[in-house]
């Protein structure tokens, strides 16, 4: 099909990871350095670009005829590229949900429409099962664990909308779900931190995107070490390239990860 793109640059690693499991990655033309899945795309396709930050001499270097962005945060490079006569696609997925319906549409984009169907069911099949066990635990044990998830930890900033719904999906309740849904980090900035003391989590995850999570840190906050979590050692870490990257990832492996800490 002529007429679709076949060189694509994409500016974030998740549509990296759905055109390599579309089979589609031929058409990618460059990626971001951030990339990191999959592995191969890091030794087989030219980095252009950072995530807010780069040369866009080095994006029109390749000649791509679909660029594909993510988020207000790649705005101005959305803005500079369609200005310079560029085709762009800025998704703005923020939940399970729209992360199933980014699949899909581009699938429609590379002409991969049941491919994507495929996959999107495949993770549809993984939140169900999901559903099921962390059921029959709550019924078994007449009880969701509190979880506080910790996006960074300078200041410290609680889960993003899709990693709170994937919690809820694992039989847990976010102590901070009623935060999840702002697009903007600075909207889930705990201005006092002794608000997690309050609201008592008995499991704490950490996903400080670009550094080791460090329950020792956690527990040297002051007051934090009657926090239920911290007294039974119920801290744990997510590598942020799973669960913050709003692609397959985030469900396909994040989600049993979030099952296993849930359920142990």
């Amino acid at each position: 099909m002529p007429r679709l793109p076949q060189r694509i640059v994409c500016l974030t690693t998740e549509t990296v990871e759905v055109l390599y499991a579309l089979g589609e990655q031929d058409r990618i033309a460059g990626i971001s350095g951030y990339t990191v899945r999959p592995p191969q795309a890091r030794k087989e396709k030219p980095k252009v670009y950072a995530f807010t930050s780069g040369d866009i001499d080095k994006i029109l270097a390749v000649r791509p005829d679909l660029v594909l962005t993510f988020s207000d945060l790649q705005a101005d490079i959305a803005r500079d590229l369609i200005k310079a006569g560029v085709a762009v696609y800025a998704f703005n997925q923020r939940s399970v949900d729209d992360t199933l319906a980014m699949i899909e549409t581009l699938g429609r984009l590379v002409g991969a429409e049941a491919r994507a169907e495929r996959l999107v069911a495949e993770l549809e099949a993984q939140i169900a099962y999901t559903g099921e066990i962390a059921a029959e635990r709550i019924a078994r044990t007449g009880h969701r664990p509190r979880v506080y998830f910790e996006e960074w930890d300078e200041p410290n900033i609680t889960a993003v909308q899709w990693v709170s719904e994937l919690i809820e999906i694992a039989g847990g309740d976010n102590i901070f779900a009623d935060r999840a849904a702002s697009p903007l980090a600075r909207d889930r900035i705990l201005a006092d931190p002794m608000e997690v003391v309050v609201r008592a989590p008995e499991i704490i995850i950490g996903s400080w995107c670009g550094k080791h999570f460090r329950p020792e840190r956690i527990a040297a906050r002051p007051g934090w070490e009657k926090v239920p979590a911290v007294v039974h050692g119920r801290m744990h870490e997510i590598k942020s390239a799973i669960i913050l990257t709003p692609g397959p990832v985030a469900i396909s492996e994040g989600l049993p990860l979030l099952l296993e800490i849930l359920d142990a």
